[in-house]
Order: C-alpha cells, then sequence, then structure tokens
C-alpha cells in the first residue's frame, strides 16, 4: 500500500492482527531524517539508490525499513518502507511496491472490460451491491484460475477480457460420473481447445491438492 494508506496508529492496527505488509511511509519529514542516517547507499535503479534503516518506531512485530534516494532535477529526494516480508534483497522490496500501481490500474480496467462493470447497472442499491460483490467474487476466481492454470502456458500473456471471451466461452460439454467431475469435453474445431484442455488438466490437478 501506499502512503496514503494511514499513518503509524493504522499501520501498528494491522501488524496487530497479524498481516503481512508491504507500504510506503507518509512522512517525508521522516524519510530525510531516515535518509540521514545512511552509511552506505546501495543501487537500485537509473538514478536511485536504496539502503535499510533501524525502525524509527516501535511497530509491535519486527519488520524491515527500506530508504529509498531518487535524483530527480539535480536534488535528492527520499522516500521510506516498512515490510514484514522476510525477501532475499531489498531490491526486491521496492520491486514488489512498485508493482502495487498495477494491481490498482489493471484489476478496475479489467473488470469493467472483462466482466462488464460498466455495462450493468442496477437501480436497487441492494441489486448494485449484490452485483459488486460478484463481480468480486468472479475477479477472485479467475485470478486463481489464471495462476493455478495459465501461468507457463500459451494464455500466460492474457488480460482478465481475453480470457473470458476466447477461452471460457469454448463450447463443451461437462461429464460427470456419480456427481463427480470426470472430463470436460471442448469443441475440437475451437483454436485453443487442445491448449486449454490441458490447462484445465493442470487447474483441477492443483485445485484436488
Amino acid at each position: 500500500m501506499d502512503g496514503g494508506a494511514g499513518a503509524d496508529d493504522e499501520f501498528i492496527w494491522l501488524l496487530a492482527r497479524g498481516y503481512q505488509v508491504n507500504a510506503k511511509g507518509y512522512s517525508h519529514r521522516r524519510a530525510d531524517a531516515l535518509a540521514a542516517r545512511v552509511n552506505r547507499w546501495d543501487a537500485y535503479q537509473e538514478n536511485a539508490w536504496i539502503a535499510e534503516v533501524e525502525p524509527p518506531i516501535d511497530y509491535g512485530r519486527l519488520v524491515r525499513v527500506f530508504v529509498k534516494r531518487r535524483l530527480k532535477n539535480e536534488e535528492f529526494h527520499y522516500s521510506y518502507y516498512v515490510s514484514t516480508l522476510s525477501l532475499p534483497s531489498k531490491g526486491i522490496f521496492l520491486h514488489l511496491y512498485d508493482m502495487r500501481g498495477g494491481a490498482e490500474v489493471e484489476q478496475f480496467r479489467n473488470d469493467k472490460s472483462g466482466l462488464s462493470m460498466e455495462a450493468r447497472r442496477k437501480h436497487n442499491f441492494l441489486g448494485q451491491k449484490g452485483y459488486i460483490l460478484l463481480t468480486d467474487l468472479a475477479h477472485n476466481l479467475l485470478a486463481d484460475f489464471y495462476h493455478r492454470a495459465l501461468i507457463g502456458s500459451k494464455f500466460e500473456g492474457y488480460g482478465l477480457k481475453r480470457i473470458v471471451r476466447d477461452l471460457l466461452a469454448i463450447p463443451g460439454r461437462l461429464i460427470f460420473d456419480d456427481r463427480q467431475l470426470v472430463r470436460v469435453e471442448l469443441l475440437s474445431q475451437n483454436q485453443f481447445a487442445k491448449d486449454l484442455a490441458m490447462c484445465l488438466v493442470r487447474y483441477c490437478s492443483n485445485v484436488e491438492k
């Protein structure tokens, strides 16, 4: 989460409840103070460096604190990050943080296009609330399907819209034996059927485990 998620009290509240967090600190003044403690900076990206420092306060749990120094317009700018994660290098912490923007943008955009959030509206408040909750459930199920079945396949680069439109819309049949799903038959004339069938086998195997 970024600095807009709250100050120390909100962060400590999350930590006290067992959450794993990778977050940016909210205070530029504190970032400057932490940077003054740094003895050695390690290169992170072009015109950016990173260092690890002692936590500025007691967070109630073991955390790691990092400071980033960035050169912009011939001036250094500082930010700091707090993480509960255990990772092999300082750069990975910041890389994970930098990736969070993709979740904010891609999830909403994919849900709007892939799950037709913009096209469907309920005039009743409770009806609209129920639709949003169902959309969230569909998003989570499709994300799980993507990671369990499509990673490493020819469909790894597919977004939510293409998964729904091109893969999950393939005609087929579910074959049950004593209420147990034993086989999935897909329309063989579809260009994706054979590859998707292998993905479905992998997905069902992962779910059973």
